[in-house]
C-alpha cells in the first residue's frame, strides 16, 4: 500500500544552509516511518556541493529536493513593488501554495529549530477552514514593547498572534482565498518593519489560526513554556543561537544533532569565531528592534491608526483611547463613556419585586423581545458565545447567591442569561443590578428590556435605596440569583479583570449567601462590525461558589469574597491570554488607591 505523501517546506541561503541540515537531520531522526516525506528546499543561491549535503540524506522515506524560486520570482515580479522584500528567503513560505499547486497541505519550518517530535503528529493536525495551523508568538506575550506594538499598532492580541516559524500551510484555502494577491496588496498599502513578514501574516489570516499545541514550537525566550525533554519542536530564536552564544537554553539539544551533520566542524568554528563585537552588533539590534516597535505604537500613521481605523467609527476610537488613558491614570471604577444626566428614580415609581399579574405578563414580554433581538444579533454574527465552562455551578447552588461578572458591553449582560438558561437553576430568578440612568433614561427596545428583564436599579435617592436593600435581602434569603458587575465601571471590549468595589460582596455577605465569580474572555472573530472592529466571541467561565464563612466577621467576609474574586479573575485571564495581568498605571497609583496586582 502506498504510503501518505507529507510535504515539508524550509527556506535559506548559502550561509544558513548548516542550521537548516541539523533541524532535517533531526527532523529524519524522529519522523516516523509510516510516511512517504518530501522535503523541500526553497532557495535561490544554493551552491551544488550545499545541495548534495541535502540530497544525500535521502533515502526510501525521504525525499529532499532543491526547488529554485528565482523562475517562479520572475514570473510574478511586475505584482511585487518591492525588491527588498520578497528576495528575503523568509518571505518564500508565501509562495509555496501558489508554487505547488497540486499539494493541498504543507508544513514550513523556519531553519533555527530541532524536531523532538514526530513530524507527521504535526501533520495530522486538522485544520477544518483555518488558513494555518501554528503556536503563540512568545516574545510577544512576554515584553511589553513587543505586545503593546502587536495590540496598539496592529490591533491583533498578543496571545492571537502567532509565530510564522513553525505552520502547518491550508494551501487549497491559501489558493482560494488568494493569500498571496492579498500580500501583495497589502505591500502596496503598508510596510510592516518590525517582524515583516510576520505581520504580513497574521494580519491577513487574523481569525484563521489554528492555536496547536505550543510543544511544536517552544521557543527559546524567557523561560520557555516547555522543559527540553517534553518540546517537540526547540525554535532558537532572537539571540539565543548555540552557533553564536554559548550557555544557550537548550543548546545541548541542538548539539546532539549538529554532531550527525556533515558540517559540524564549520558550525563549531562559526561559534568560535563569533566576536564579542559580533554579540554587541546583536544586542544593539535588538535594542534598535525595540525602539523601532515603541517609534510605531507612538506613531499616527502605524497599520492600526491608518488602515485599519481610517475605516472604524471615530467614537469606538475615541473610547479605546480614553480606557488607554484611565489606565494610564489608575482612574478603574469610571466610566469612559459618558450617560446623559437622568431622572432621579423615586420609590413610588418602582416595584422591584414584580408578582403582579400585569408586571410578570411584561416580563414575560420582555424577554420574548430579548430572545428575538439575540436570535437577530447571533444569526448575523454579532453575538457569539463559544463556550460556556461551569454550568454544574450554578446548577448545584443551594441557596440563593451573589453572581459577579466583568463589564466590557451591553451584550455581556445576555451572555450572562445565556449561561443562567444553560445552568437549568430550577425555580431560581436571574435579577440583575442595573444603574438609575440605564432604567430612566434608556429609550426604545433597551429601556423596555432595562425596566422589565427582572432588573434592580440602583437610585440616588436614599428612600429608593432603602426599598433596593429590602428586595435585595428578600430575593437572596429566597433562594434568587443576583448579578452584579463589581467593577463598578463598563470599559468597553476590555480584557483584563478591573479592581473590584465592595458593594455587591457586602450583599453577600449581609445575607451569608455565596458569591458565584463568573468571567467572560474574549477574542476576535473574522467578522468585522459595522464599527471597523472585529465581533468579540464570548468564553463564559462559571467558577466554584466563594462560600460565606461563618468564623468570620462581616466585614471580614466582604474583604475575603473580594480579595477571592478578584483572584479567581486574574488566574482565568492569565491561563486564558497567557499573559501576566499588568496594568500600565504608574506603581505609586496603584499604591495610593489600594490596589494590588
Amino acid at each position: 500500500m502506498d504510503k501518505k505523501s507529507i510535504h515539508i517546506f524550509y527556506a535559506c541561503d548559502e550561509n544558513f544552509s548548516k542550521f537548516t541540515l541539523v533541524s532535517i537531520v533531526s527532523l529524519i531522526k524522529n519522523a516516523s516511518k509510516n510516511y512517504q516525506y518530501h522535503i523541500h528546499i526553497l532557495n535561490s543561491d544554493i551552491t551544488r556541493k550545499t545541495a548534495n549535503s541535502f540530497t544525500s540524506l535521502s533515502d526510501e522515506n525521504f525525499k529532499i529536493s532543491m526547488d529554485d524560486v528565482t523562475v517562479y520570482l520572475n514570473s510574478i515580479k511586475d505584482k511585487l513593488p518591492m525588491r527588498d522584500y520578497y528576495t528575503k528567503t523568509t518571505y518564500y513560505r508565501l509562495f509555496i501554495s501558489e508554487m505547488f499547486p497540486k499539494i493541498k497541505k504543507a508544513i514550513y519550518i523556519d531553519s533555527d529549530t530541532v524536531i523532538q517530535g514526530d513530524v507527521s503528529e504535526l501533520y495530522r493536525v486538522d485544520l477544518q477552514d483555518y488558513y494555518v495551523g501554528a503556536c503563540v508568538e512568545k516574545v510577544m506575550v512576554d515584553t511589553p514593547v513587543f505586545r503593546n506594538y502587536v495590540e496598539r499598532a496592529i490591533g491583533i492580541s498578543a496571545n492571537k498572534f502567532f509565530n510564522a516559524g513553525v505552520m502547518v500551510i491550508n494551501c487549497v484555502k491559501f489558493r482560494k482565498e488568494f493569500v498571496l494577491d492579498r500580500f501583495i496588496d497589502l505591500l502596496n498599502v503598508y510596510k510592516f518593519v518590525v517582524t515583516q513578514d510576520e505581520d504580513y501574516l497574521n494580519v491577513i489570516c487574523h481569525g484563521k489560526v489554528k492555536f496547536i499545541d505550543q510543544r511544536w514550537n517552544v521557543q527559546t525566550y524567557g523561560t520557555p513554556y516547555f522543559p527540553a525533554d517534553k518540546a517537540k519542536l526547540i525554535h532558537y530564536i532572537m539571540q539565543n543561537k548555540p552557533w553564536h552564544y554559548r550557555d544557550c537554553i537548550y543548546e545541548e539539544v541542538f548539539w546532539k544533532y549538529a554532531k550527525m551533520t556533515s558540517c559540524y566542524d564549520e558550525i563549531v568554528n562559526d561559534l568560535n569565531s563569533y566576536t564579542d563585537e559580533l554579540r554587541a552588533r546583536d544586542t544593539e539590534q535588538q535594542i534598535n528592534l525595540a525602539a523601532t516597535a515603541q517609534k510605531e505604537i507612538d506613531s499616527p500613521n502605524n497599520y492600526l491608526k491608518s488602515v485599519v481605523r481610517k475605516n472604524s467609527a471615530p467614537d469606538r476610537v475615541a473610547v479605546l483611547e480614553k480606557i488607554q488613558q484611565y489606565e494610564l491614570e489608575g482612574r478603574f471604577d469610571e466610566d469612559v463613556e459618558e450617560d446623559p444626566p437622568a431622572p432621579v428614580l423615586l420609590p413610588d415609581k418602582i416595584n422591584y419585586i414584580r408578582t403582579d399579574w400585569f408586571s410578570r405578563t411584561k416580563t414575560g414580554l420582555a424577554y420574548l423581545a430579548a430572545h428575538v433581538f439575540i436570535s437577530q444579533q447571533k444569526r448575523k454574527k454579532n453575538f457569539v458565545i463559544k463556550e460556556i465552562r461551569g454550568v454544574e455551578n450554578l446548577h448545584n447552588l443551594e441557596s440563593g447567591a451573589v453572581i459577579t461578572c466583568n463589564h466590557f458591553s451591553a451584550f455581556d449582560s445576555f451572555a450572562m442569561y445565556y449561561a443562567y438558561k444553560a445552568a437549568k437553576t430550577k425555580g431560581r430568578t436571574l435579577y440583575r443590578i442595573i444603574r438609575e440612568g440605564n432604567y430612566t433614561n434608556f429609550p426604545g427596545l433597551y429601556g423596555f428590556l432595562m425596566r422589565n428583564c427582572d432588573t434592580l436599579p440602583l437610585s440616588s435617592n436614599s428612600r429608593t435605596m432603602r426599598k433596593f436593600m429590602r428586595a435585595v435581602d428578600e430575593l437572596l434569603q429566597g433562594g434568587q440569583l443576583i448579578l452584579i458587575y463589581p467593577e463598578q465601571s463598563m470599559w468597553w471590549n476590555y480584557r483584563k479583570p478591573k479592581p473590584l468595589k465592595s458593594g455587591g460582596f457586602s450583599l453577600a455577605a449581609k445575607n451569608k449567601v455565596p458569591v458565584v465569580p463568573c468571567f467572560i474572555t474574549m477574542q476576535d472573530t473574522d467578522v468585522l462590525g459595522a464599527d471597523g472592529f472585529y465581533v468579540q466571541e464570548y468564553t463564559i467561565h462559571i467558577m466554584p461558589p466563594i462560600k460565606y464563612d461563618d468564623s468570620k466577621s462581616y466585614r471580614e467576609n466582604v474583604a475575603y469574597m473580594m480579595e477571592e474574586n478578584y483572584r479567581i479573575w486574574k488566574e482565568i485571564y492569565e491561563k486564558e491570554y497567557g499573559v501576566p495581568l499588568t496594568y500600565d498605571t504608574d506603581p505609586k497609583i496603584l499604591e495610593e488607591k489600594g490596589i494590588k496586582v
